[in-house]
């Protein structure tokens, strides 16, 4: 186990990192917090043995009960707040575009900065008594960390409008009857579907993986046409991968590819 600034860590096995949020009682997201978790994402991606990335927190609690509303006075009406604002959108940022798979497992709580947060992995898995919510609205204030952005892309415009405007919460089934997340668990038994998924990730092709992910996040931004041709530079670079040479290799000599053995061949 690797300890990150003092509230993030690390644990790497079989390819996968796990990265676990310790700041009871509920794990909000604070300065210290953003700095660990940064630090640990940018390790992650110097790492080549790692493959897949899975982001949850210590508890059943919470996964993050939003913001640090501690900070927030020192933050009311200071000019300068935006720099705040940057460094939160720096780590919402990274992990959103972040070249390998990643999975939140919700086990608690996942309110405000932690609904955002969650928003940013590749996939969310909650375990059945979670709650999540943008309650920002009943502080006179509203989701600041890409909630406004990112949640309308996943769940459509209404209902979007619907959580951030009351500022309530829903529970996981509804979660996953919206989309906002992809499976629902029974209670402690997020993280073992989580590993479950990042073991069977593991096994594609890293930079296929890759790849899928800058084509459709390019996309989102983009006309069809433009994210069609951006699809198909994305194609011809997977094919002139050692991984297209394993896999389709594989199948005609009808036994399993083993991905990620080679580096990309040199231009």
């Amino acid at each position: 186990m690797t300890n990150y600034p003092n509230i993030v860590e690390v644990t790497i096995e079989h390819h996968i990192a796990t990265v676990q949020i310790n700041h009871p009682p509920l794990n909000v997201l604070g300065k210290r917090v953003v700095e660990g978790l940064l630090h640990a994402f940018q390790q992650i991606e110097k790492n080549d043995t790692i493959r897949v990335v899975i982001l949850t927190s210590a508890g059943q609690k919470a996964f993050m009960a939003g913001a640090d509303i501690k900070e927030f006075p020192t933050w009311l009406g200071d000019k300068h707040m935006d720099r705040h604002i940057h460094r939160n959108h720096q780590l919402y940022n990274y992990i959103d575009q972040f070249p390998k798979p990643t999975i939140a497992v919700l086990n608690g709580l996942t309110l405000g900065g932690g609904c955002e947060l969650a928003l940013c992995c590749d996939f969310r898995i909650a375990e059945q008594h979670v709650k999540i919510g943008l309650p920002e609205i009943n502080l006179g204030i509203f989701p600041g960390g890409g909630g406004t952005q990112r949640l309308p892309r996943l769940i459509g415009m209404s209902k979007a409008k619907e959580l951030i405007f009351f500022g309530g919460s829903i529970d996981a089934q509804d979660a996953l009857t919206l989309g906002l997340v992809n499976k629902v668990t029974a209670s402690s038994e997020g993280l073992t579907y989580a590993k479950e998924w990042a073991e069977q990730l593991a096994t594609k092709s890293s930079y296929t993986l890759s790849k899928i992910k800058e084509a459709m996040m390019y996309g989102a931004d983009h006309s069809i046409e433009e994210g069609i041709q951006r699809e198909a530079e994305l194609f011809y670079d997977v094919f002139q991968h050692p991984d297209a040479f394993e896999g389709v290799g594989a199948f005609i000599k009808k036994r399993e590819p083993s991905f990620n053995q080679h580096k990309k061949v040199e231009e």
